[in-house]
């Protein structure tokens, strides 16, 4: 008698460690499916059987594999053809943040742009004159990979003032033009 429990111990065991890993693989695969966008699922999960489930996240991951060995190679290509630089140059060149405030008888013109600027602060100063205000300051800083233009002009008619929002649409103009000649002309 001595003999059957240690058995029927073991085959309890065996049965709670069993019952354990199910439970556990059940949840990991509700974690993997959960993580699967749905429209890549061809009907709905919950239509889905778990072998189903299961093996439409294995052809996601394939899926993605495939992706991402496809980029690895087109990164390889743009290194060995030397193509990184012009790339490179091309997407850290953000285009300009530009911010015009009154402030009283005063404008304040903001411009934050790449370091290579794609705009003449000397069309801008022309612009503030043309819309009757004498640029004072003018105060340029780097931080980071940006450069902070800021302008400071007087209004030189008080009682005819400025238009803060035709500066701001003429200047916006100078910046998509510069914009769209950089990138024709292939820099």
């Amino acid at each position: 008698m001595k003999r059957c429990e240690p058995d029927s111990k073991n085959k309890l065991e065996r049965k709670t460690v069993e019952k354990n890993r199910r439970i556990r693989m059940k949840a990991l695969s509700f974690k993997l499916v959960s993580i699967i966008p749905d429209r890549h699922f061809s009907q709905p999960k919950e239509f889905l059987s778990q072998q189903d489930q299961i093996d439409e996240a294995a052809a996601y991951i394939k899926i993605l594999t495939e992706r991402i060995e496809e980029l690895n190679r087109r990164k390889t290509q743009l290194i060995n053809h030397g193509a990184t630089t012009n790339y490179i140059a091309r997407t850290s060149s953000k285009p300009p943040i530009l911010t015009v405030r009154e402030l009283g008888y005063g404008v304040e013109v903001v411009l934050i742009s790449g370091l290579n600027k794609n705009f003449l602060l000397s069309q801008v100063i022309s612009v503030i004159e043309q819309e009757a205000a004498e640029v004072l300051t003018i105060n340029v800083s780097r931080v980071g990979d940006s450069i902070i233009h800021t302008l400071h002009a007087q209004v030189k008619i008080c009682r005819v003032g400025v238009d803060i929002s035709r500066i701001s649409d003429r200047i916006h103009e100078i910046i998509s033009s510069n914009l769209q000649n950089f990138f024709f002309k292939g820099n």
